[in-house]
């Protein structure tokens, strides 16, 4: 039996379970399309904000006290030109994939999130064809410039 649990805060982590567990769980299971840990982290801290503008969600999936799966949403701040929501990220643990963990944590946060929702996919990512199949679409190519130091 799949259970979800919806976090807005730190204090709300089961005992077992810390921060750097969900960081290390992501950064495994995200495989080839991981960030470092550092900005899972940063990604994390900024869902569990209070600060006016910053804030979201992390919802896990477990089955008993195994964790199976983790998506993190985080506020923009903004409406209209740019959506209130990005998914930061979706992971489900590699050994159970295509079972619909990674469909049943969209839609629970399909059905608690407030606005509009963003998101970056490689189009390589075969998360793509789930995002797809939730009328997630292609609306911009995202291009990046970053400085140098």
């Amino acid at each position: 039996m799949l259970i979800f649990k919806v976090l807005h805060s730190r204090k709300e982590l089961p005992e077992n379970l810390t921060q750097k567990d969900i960081v290390d769980f992501l950064y495994t299971h995200l495989e080839r399309f991981r960030d470092t840990s550092s900005a899972i982290s940063k990604a994390i801290d900024y869902a569990f904000s209070n600060e006016p503008g910053k804030g979201g969600f992390v919802i896990l999936a477990n089955t008993g006290d195994k964790l199976c799966g983790v998506l993190v949403m985080i506020k923009t701040g903004m409406e209209e030109f740019i959506p209130e929501n990005i998914l930061v990220y979706l992971a489900v643990h590699s050994a159970i994939r295509n079972r619909g963990i990674g469909s049943e944590l969209l839609e629970k946060a399909l059905e608690i999130v407030k606005g509009d929702i963003a998101l970056h996919v490689e189009y390589d990512n075969p998360a793509r064809h789930l995002y797809e199949r939730y009328g997630f679409t292609s609306k911009y190519a995202e291009m990046r410039w970053q400085k140098q130091y």
